[in-house]
């Protein structure tokens, strides 16, 4: 169904949401109207979920919020909305906003930032359910806990006890959800759940996401940039692009037959592919090579071991011009490595040399040429970039510290470096508060380089991003990597990001490499049993995957309490050899395919 053939409510008879001819309007910044939502109109039968679909700014969180009656400041609802017997006009108990945390809840995309770090959990769990009193003290930590077991967390009578900060990304966006159903509500608003989350822990919430929201019988919105998330969570798909619909159907029809191009464009997306003709990197002595690495935080003991060990053993190299993936879920250590090479953590063993050259273990310690040649773009733009300050101010300060210009020879390098990122010039005299997230991330980058480095250590740089977008910084990477000769240290949890980027590709898990490689041998199997994990845990554009990817394997033997030497994926390898895996150390064999594996488990099997 296009957008020219909406579902108008009047035609829906029952449904539990219904939305027409919905717009909201804001104060451009020269003061006139601008509509961010434009004549939107859907309708959710009670117990389904809808998912809302586009790039950043289509306006699906602000559709979102407003089934809460919710705006930004300075921003005006128009349309009809309804929400079971509530309504955007209605007064008093029977108004949207008299709904908010109770029959309609909202489940946002950071968990961390949502929970206060200084309460246990379960206060805050079950606190709507006190304020709206819905349930009684004790009635509510009993629907919690319940909650809990039905979202698959661990420890579901103990695990309200602890703190925030005690608790991972994908734990606290369970318990986020289990916030949001505590009241029973009738709509649950999930926006951007799992975006931030490594692949695994991605497939855990999503199941977890599914089971509940069908158990309840609660009708569900679904915002997103991935078609094959929400093809796993919702049963109609609205496409939005800059706040008018594009079209809207069932999520087979949508991505078996979509009718509009840029429903196309999405679904073109959701696998990166970089067109950019790279250069073979160049051979020789490699121009980064880290050796024997262990690291960690926390005070280090007489035998140089950090109280929190995180990488242990760690070696790589990359060459002139190369591109490296590093991979793995939350915890591995991808952070930690790049870290270590651009000083910011010292290391407790091992060597880290630039062109042959040992680098100082500390950032204090390294000359600023050493500095220069070693640039990091970090995860989140936001934080990275200074909002009080223009990005010529930005990239201006790197040019005087680096090369010491300033003034009209600056401002001639800075529109040198936005045309670079495939930015116009007028940018330089904005903030960065007034760019999208695409356009930070592409600032972010021009600032590392500006110093005209020889390695840029990319760490996450598109995990944020919706997809068309990550498609559009994948290929200026590759470009800039053809053009300037930069190598990459790549890290991301995303196999098909690296995939797209790199020449070869480190697993680690747990801090230890358990395999490597060119990135070309990661099309096929035989893959170390978590790197399968892995490249299994990626959604993939069909309706069932999700019912697939849980009917693995199970783990098949239990670590044992000291652990020392023995493989570290042992608790969850579905392919463990009992009387091997369980008593001797992993060795290391070489596949035909030019991968290095940590394995028990020979070519031949892991094939099968």
């Amino acid at each position: 169904m296009t957008a020219q053939a909406q579902i108008a409510p009047s035609q829906t008879g029952a449904a539990h949401v219904e939305v027409c001819n919905l717009c909201v309007t804001v104060r451009a910044p020269d003061g006139s109207a601008l509509r961010i939502v434009d004549d939107v109109s859907f309708a959710i039968p009670r117990g389904e979920v809808l998912a809302l679909i586009g790039e950043s700014g289509s306006g699906k969180t602000t559709i979102a919020l407003s089934l809460m009656g919710y705006a930004r400041g300075g921003a005006r609802i128009e349309g009809r909305i309804r929400v079971g017997d509530a309504t955007l006009d209605g007064t008093e108990s029977a108004s949207l906003a008299a709904q908010r945390g109770n029959r309609i809840t909202y489940v946002a995309q950071s968990a961390a930032a949502a929970f206060n770090p200084s309460r246990r959990v379960m206060e805050q769990v079950i606190e709507p359910a006190l304020i709206h009193g819905t349930a009684s003290d004790a009635e509510a930590r009993r629907h919690a806990v319940e909650l809990f077991e039905a979202l698959s967390l661990p420890d579901p009578a103990g695990i309200g006890s602890r703190y925030p900060h005690e608790l991972s990304g994908g734990q606290l966006q369970r318990l986020m959800a289990a916030m949001a159903l505590i009241t029973r509500p009738d709509l649950v608003i999930f926006d951007e759940p799992t975006t931030a989350l490594d692949v695994t822990t991605q497939v855990e919430v999503l199941q977890a996401f599914r089971k509940v929201v069908r158990d309840q019988g609660a009708t569900g919105v679904y915002v997103s940039h991935d078609l094959a998330v929400v093809a796993q969570m919702a049963d109609r798909i609205l496409v939005l692009n800059r706040g008018r619909v594009r079209e809207q159907d069932a999520v087979r029809a949508v991505l078996e037959t979509p009718a509009d191009d840029y429903t196309r464009t999405l679904l073109a997306a959701a696998r990166p592919v970089v067109k950019a003709a790279v250069p073979a990197p160049a051979t020789g002595s490699p121009l980064l090579s880290i050796e024997g690495i262990c690291a960690g935080y926390g005070p280090v003991d007489r035998e140089g071991r950090a109280a929190h060990p995180v990488l242990s053993d760690v070696s790589l190299h990359i060459g002139r011009g190369a591109a490296v993936g590093v991979i793995g879920e939350s915890g591995s250590g991808k952070s930690t490595v790049a870290r270590v090479v651009a000083g910011l953590l010292a290391p407790t063993a091992g060597t880290v040399l630039l062109d042959g050259q040992p680098l100082a273990r500390s950032l204090k310690d390294r000359s600023r040429e050493e500095l220069r040649r070693v640039q990091i773009v970090f995860q989140n733009a936001d934080i990275a970039l200074n909002p009080a300050h223009s990005v010529g101010e930005i990239l201006g300060r790197v040019l005087r510290f680096y090369e010491g210009i300033s003034g009209h020879a600056a401002r001639a390098r800075v529109a040198e470096l936005l045309d670079l990122i495939r930015l116009p010039a007028a940018v330089a005299t904005r903030r960065c508060d007034e760019l999208s997230g695409g356009q930070k991330q592409r600032i972010n980058l021009a600032r590392a380089l500006a110093a005209k480095p020889d390695l840029i250590l990319c760490d996450e740089v598109t995990s944020a991003l919706d997809t068309v977008v990550r498609e559009a910084i994948l290929e200026l990477l590759a470009e800039l990597r053809r053009d300037l000769g930069v190598a990459y240290l790549f890290i991301s949890h995303d196999i098909a990001t690296v995939q797209a980027l790199c020449d070869e590709i480190v697993v680690l898990y747990k801090g230890t490499c358990v395999e490597s490689g060119p990135a070309r041998a990661y099309a096929a199997p035989p893959f170390h049993p978590y790197t399968d994990l892995l490249i299994s845990s990626v959604p993939e554009l069909r309706t069932d995957w999700l019912s697939d990817v849980g009917r693995k394997d199970p783990p098949r033997l239990a670590a044992p309490d000291d652990g020392g030497g023995l493989c570290r994926f042992l608790p969850r390898c579905p392919v463990a050899i009992a009387g091997r895996c369980d008593t001797a150390s992993p060795p290391l064999r070489q596949l035909d395919s030019g991968n290095a594996v940590l394995c028990h488990r020979s070519q031949a099997e892991l094939a099968g």
